[in-house]
């Protein structure tokens, strides 16, 4: 899977992440988009959008995009703390299908 930590996300989680092609919305060149933008701006490119962000499934219309969209939610956005969220969601990477919102916690 093709994977995009939005910038809530801290890059230093991706070495815990394995298996799976990551790159920042930094990297992208897309850290100033908003939401919305940044949605549309990896459609076609990711297959799953990783953010700490709870408010993005009732902000979004999500249902019928061709990604995915994880929420991690850890006592912090620390990789401390999201790191012990990765067992879940290696879990989750592997069932996971366009259009859905899942949460990890």
């Amino acid at each position: 899977m093709r994977i995009l930590p939005d910038n809530r996300v801290p890059a230093d989680l991706a070495p815990h992440i394995r298996g799976h092609e990551l790159a920042t919305a930094v990297a992208m060149g897309w850290a100033a988009l908003d939401d919305q933008a940044l949605l549309d701006a990896m459609t076609g490119t990711f297959d799953i959008l990783l953010t700490v962000d709870k408010s993005i499934p009732f902000q979004q219309a999500l249902g019928g995009r061709a990604i995915a969209v994880i929420v991690l939610r850890a006592r912090s956005n620390r990789v401390s703390d999201l790191a012990r969220l990765v067992p879940a969601l290696q879990k989750i990477l592997n069932r996971i299908a366009p259009g859905e919102v899942r949460e990890v916690s």
